[in-house]
């Protein structure tokens, strides 16, 4: 009898051993791979993160606020009623961030310091730090050190840290990614999006990501302000528009669209119309881009007499009752939705530009940093504007004469005036691009805007930062609570995030 259970127990052994090998292969599916490409995280971050400024939601929220967009009725966050959207730009930024935390705590660990490794870390890094200031910049507060960590180290409550100290973790973090750049160690290629795997272009992209963050610390910490922007101002950095970050656009329905394009093609058509102070400016200024920006009204176009008007921002119910649509201007057919002129021309998705830079020496000069004077500020604004006039779609390098003389001169002007003047062209050169321009605004307080008349949930001023998501009170109750108790008006459209101080 005890042979006979001896026997079994060899003979199920046997057949387990024979079921399990191979185990590894058969459940392998043939036709995918096992181990993910860093490129293709890379690749989804840089497109996901950009284009997520061309939903319906993210756009007409952000957008309505600096009034290049305005919503009626059916975006109740445009007319400063406090909302918590699906967190569409929270969850997309915080994926793209855990995929890129991905590179560095699986995929390529390491690798830090062997030429397979070392640089493609360092670029997914300076991504990181580019999406993390997008992020906070947005909210404020966010969970960012206990955040987009390795399986290991998963934490499902993460706690949300300061804003301050964010930043002043991401200038370290970029200063040592840059330091890990060499041209000579293995890069992207097509995978990059930015730059095809140029690293000598990712050292002038590191450098204008950190002129970035010193200009928004201006006002928080001069004395840290001024030391940033005078380094990434004295390494290599964007120098003309042929070093623009940029991702190319399609014109088909997927993922790679242009953001205005995208906008267009989603949603309400009650929700695209421009603003009237943005139209307005444009006609004010007999500014050569307005055509390729924004197209006359449906109802003057019929009556034989093409003019450009936009809304008013924020209206009241009074105000909207009686709107006729047709009676303002979208963005341009012309630009936007001519399908044969953008499968020959694809406007690009603009991520960082010369004009940018320009603008922002040019306020650098203005406050007398980088080895700059006042009387430089001019020269700096004036490049600012050639370099915007020459993007994709306008192409304008003949400036018409009255354009120059009424915008291009700083005489006699006071130095905020002068501020406003670059800040103006900044808010035109940032159309379609409202995460950014909203946060310049709120930075310096030009352009010079005045809440729509809607009250809403903000005592009829314009919102100052994103409310958090319904997922945060949700999932992530108690550091939630915490991180709106530090704020002066709690979780709502009145509190400001920490640079917000002027």
């Amino acid at each position: 009898m005890k042979s006979i259970k001896t026997y079994l127990i060899i003979l199920i052994a046997l057949v387990l051993v024979g079921c399990t090998k191979g185990f590894e292969e058969l459940n392998t599916p043939p036709t995918t791979s096992s181990t993910i490409d860093p490129g293709v995280l890379l690749t989804a971050a840089q497109r996901d993160s950009k284009f997520t400024q061309g939903h319906e939601y993210q756009s007409l929220t952000a957008g309505a606020w600096i009034q290049q967009w305005v919503s009626s009725n059916n975006l109740p966050s445009s007319r400063y009623y406090f909302q918590r959207h699906r967190g569409e730009d929270w969850s997309t930024l915080y994926n793209c961030l855990k995929n890129l935390g991905q590179i560095r705590h699986h995929l390529l660990k390491g690798e830090e310091d062997t030429p397979d490794g070392r640089t493609r870390l360092a670029i997914a890094r300076i991504v990181e730090v580019d999406l993390w200031q997008t992020l906070t910049d947005l909210y404020g507060d966010v969970p960012y050190s206990e955040s987009a960590l390795g399986e290991s180290d998963l934490n499902t409550h993460p706690k949300y840290d300061r804003q301050e100290d964010i930043y002043t973790s991401l200038l370290s973090t970029l200063d040592e990614a840059k330091g890990n750049l060499n041209a000579s160690d293995k890069s992207y290629g097509s995978n990059d999006l930015y730059y095809g795997g140029n690293v000598n272009q990712w050292v002038k992209y590191a450098n204008a990501v950190k002129l970035q963050i010193g200009m928004r610390m201006k006002y928080a910490n001069p004395s840290l302000a001024r030391t940033t922007v005078e380094q990434a101002l004295n390494g290599p950095i964007i120098a003309s528009n042929a070093d623009n970050a940029k991702i190319n656009t399609s014109t088909q329905y997927d993922s790679s669209r242009h953001p205005v394009l995208n906008l267009f093609r989603r949603g309400s058509p009650d929700n695209k119309y421009l603003g009237k102070a943005f139209v307005d400016h444009l006609l004010a200024t007999n500014d050569p881009r307005l055509r390729m920006i924004a197209a006359p009204t449906i109802n003057s176009v019929a009556a034989g007499t093409p003019e450009y008007k936009g809304k008013l921002a924020a209206p009241t119910d009074d105000e909207l009752l009686g709107i006729v649509n047709n009676d303002y201007s979208m963005a341009s057919d012309l630009t936007y939705f001519n399908d044969s002129y953008n499968t020959s021309n694809p406007i690009p998705c603009y991520i960082y530009t010369y004009a940018e830079i320009c603008f922002y020496k040019a306020e650098a000069a203005l406050e007398g940093w980088g080895g700059m004077n006042a009387d430089q500020a001019e020269a700096l604004y004036q490049e600012g504007i050639r370099a915007a006039m020459e993007l994709e779609p306008y192409k304008i390098t003949e400036i018409p004469q009255d354009y120059i003389d009424a915008q291009f001169s700083f005489a006699g002007l006071s130095p905020e005036q002068k501020l406003e003047k670059i800040m103006n062209q900044k808010w035109i050169l940032m159309f379609g691009r409202s995460y950014d321009i909203y946060a310049e605004w709120r930075r310096t307080g030009y352009p010079t805007l005045q809440p729509g008349h809607n009250l809403g949930d903000s005592n009829g001023t314009i919102p100052r930062r994103r409310g958090y998501p319904q997922e945060e009170l949700d999932l992530n109750p108690d550091n939630h609570r915490e991180a709106a108790s530090r704020m002066s008006h709690g979780d709502s459209y009145l509190s400001r995030v920490w640079w917000d101080c002027k």
